[in-house]
């Protein structure tokens, strides 16, 4: 499959900028929605996490609704919803609403991992007994309350056909997505040495079902374009800081482009961030293009999911417009 036959959505943590509130994020959000809508991006998805302050996105759900209800064509939905955090009825009922309000718009991707700390967690959940091997359950059980077979209903969601995803940066949801014949979303933008691996499991033990006849693979990347090289490679470091954040267990919020992280990171926190960050394609749109066919012919991806942490709005929207420029090039 070539670059201009893949289809291409982004991912926004919905970032909170130093200096800036959540209310600014959200309407960052909605510009860059409205900007991927005309761009021709497939969908746009926001993921869940709790206790980050330079994230916005953790009530998934809400602010779904608010891009849904400032766009009018692009799907939008979760990248994605942590279903053990959860009770299974209340993301029906929330993803039915949903799909209600806007038919034939709506994604529901679902990860098994807590999107935050084990204190924040247990705030969630109220108890921390719940296992990875208790997430194909749930799963389950989410899905009979769309198909009708639990004894308690949910309205709305009953009866609604809401395309589930499932995502992973291992192989648990890969065998697991294969198994059940699902999409799958593979997390290459922060887990990038498992790539190929759960790519591999995936395609290889698919299972045709009633909702997919081949197997379907999204992959996450993240891309920094600029109008140069050295513009993109500045830019991309507020993405470095922010990976640096967690890996300092610091709370800072998306911070500006510096000239030189060689003065913020340590030389073991640069090795270790450069391998975490190891995919992510940064430079101007003749560079981005190369990789980016590069990195579509290595992954042989149906769909890529573009994250962009940039700090500057406008170099934000301009990045996700080069890539879009790309992808349908002929």
């Amino acid at each position: 499959m070539s670059l201009q036959n893949t289809k291409y959505s982004v991912l926004d943590l919905v970032p909170v900028l130093e200096g800036k509130t959540p209310a600014d994020s959200f309407e960052r959000t909605k510009e860059l929605a409205q900007h991927a809508e005309e761009l021709g991006y497939t969908r746009y998805w926001m993921a869940e996490h709790h206790n980050m302050p330079a994230i916005a996105s953790s009530a998934t759900a809400v602010a779904i609704s608010h891009v849904a209800h400032h766009t009018s064509t692009i799907r939008v939905g979760s990248g994605g919803v942590m279903l053990p955090n959860h009770a299974p009825l209340v993301i029906a009922e929330q993803f039915g609403t949903l799909a209600t309000l806007f038919p034939d718009r709506i994604d529901l991707g679902l990860g098994r991992a807590p999107g935050t700390d084990q204190m924040t967690a247990q705030a969630l959940r109220r108890d921390l007994n719940s296992r990875a091997e208790d997430f194909p359950n749930q799963l389950e059980e989410l899905q009979n309350y769309f198909e009708g077979k639990n004894v308690i209903r949910a309205v709305p969601g009953e009866g609604l056909d809401i395309p589930i995803w499932l995502l992973g940066s291992s192989g648990f949801s890969a065998q697991l997505s294969a198994q059940l014949g699902m999409p799958f979303a593979f997390a290459s933008h922060f887990s990038p040495d498992n790539t190929h691996g759960a790519l591999n499991l995936y395609r290889s033990r698919f299972t045709p079902s009633d909702k997919l006849s081949e197997p379907y693979a999204m992959v996450g990347v993240n891309v920094v374009a600029a109008d140069t090289d050295e513009e993109a490679e500045k830019l991309a470091t507020s993405q470095q800081q922010a990976f640096l954040n967690l890996v300092r267990n610091t709370k800072n919020l998306l911070q500006p482009p510096v000239d030189d992280m060689d003065e913020v990171w340590t030389p073991g926190e640069k090795a270790a961030l450069q391998q975490q960050l190891g995919a992510s394609i940064v430079g101007s749109k003749e560079t981005v293009r190369k990789k980016l066919e590069k990195f579509q012919a290595e992954t042989e991806a149906d769909e890529l999911m573009v994250v962009s942490q940039i700090y500057d709005q406008e170099a934000r929207l301009h990045s996700y417009k080069i890539v879009a420029d790309i992808m349908n090039e002929q």
